[in-house]
């Protein structure tokens, strides 16, 4: 059997962590930013970590298992 190929897309989206989990970052925070607040634009710039329902997938996409 070949080698599972790692999706390009997905490498770029998604870093692991030291405990296994899946970070990522916020969707919204590329253009029409005048409309939104301060605070709201602030809290999209952190990590957020990949709910578990999708950790699957996603680490099928990075080759993981």
């Amino acid at each position: 059997m070949p080698k599972m190929k790692t999706n390009p897309g997905a490498k770029k989206r998604f870093k692991l962590t030291g405990t296994g989990k899946i970070k990522r970052k916020h969707a919204f925070k590329s253009h029409i930013l005048t409309k939104k607040s301060k605070k709201r634009k602030r809290n999209l710039t952190y990590f957020g970590v990949v709910d578990k329902a999708d950790e699957k997938n996603i680490k099928r996409l990075l080759s993981m298992k």
